[in-house]
């Protein structure tokens, strides 16, 4: 597997202590070693050390092992074995030591790849009203999981957008990892529009981001916050 050069330059230059570095043999045949040390914030960190780059990646959250994930690159690790994948069905299995496992290159032909782990949701945001943002408005796109009926909804994705001007309709995009969900998950996104902390616009529906497991476009339509049942 060869990790996009632009992404490798994403040296481990953040790191606030130094790593220590443990080598993986990896089931292509290759060796990896890995670093494990935390940013200025105290955020837990993968340093990916290859020949002559290096790539960090902070920790998410995982539903087992531990996560790390920069872009498309994700590293998966539970106990001596880590699985790194670069978001396009390439992956390395590695283990903890000097002997490579098994390579899959005896798997039978036709063996299709292994799919991604992630889901990459996108649309736009709009309202209908004929009222214009103000400069420093901002946007949040929230996605959940709100399959527990009377739980309260498990947040997986909250991204900011400062729009700096935007106006409707505003394109959003975001990544969620499978390994946070489970066989009854129920997506649903969400967007609210505020400006100088007070709510200006948000949505009132449920929007679904997937078909049959699939990611498909959203097209968020907010209301004016003084129409919204409060």
């Amino acid at each position: 597997m060869k990790i996009p050069a632009l992404l490798l330059l994403l040296v481990a230059c953040s790191a606030h202590a130094a790593d220590d570095r443990l080598p993986y043999a990896c089931d292509n045949g290759s060796r990896l070693e890995i670093g494990f040390s935390a940013d200025a914030e105290g955020r837990a960190l993968a340093t990916l050390h290859f020949a002559d780059e290096a790539v960090a990646l902070p920790q998410v959250p995982a539903a087992s092992g531990v996560l790390y994930r920069r872009g498309e690159i994700r590293l998966h690790t539970k106990g001596d074995d880590a699985v790194l994948e670069d978001g396009k069905g390439n992956l390395r299995r590695c283990t903890r030591g000097a002997v490579p496992p098994p390579s899959p290159a005896s798997a039978p032909a036709g063996t299709p790849a292994a799919a991604s782990s992630f889901i990459e949701i996108g649309g736009t945001v709009s309202y209908l009203a004929r009222i214009a943002l103000p400069p420093n408005a901002i946007l949040t796109i929230r996605v959940q999981d709100i399959a527990r009926a009377g739980a309260p909804a498990r947040v997986l994705v909250e991204q900011r957008y400062e729009l700096n001007g935007a106006q409707v309709p505003i394109p959003f995009s975001a990544t969620i990892d499978r390994d946070l969900l489970d066989n009854k998950a129920r997506l649903s996104v969400s967007a609210r529009i505020e400006h100088r902390g007070k709510l200006r616009f948000i949505s009132d529906r449920v929007y679904s981001p997937l078909k049959d497991g699939q990611p498909v476009p959203v097209d968020i339509v907010l209301k004016p916050v003084a129409t919204t049942a409060r």
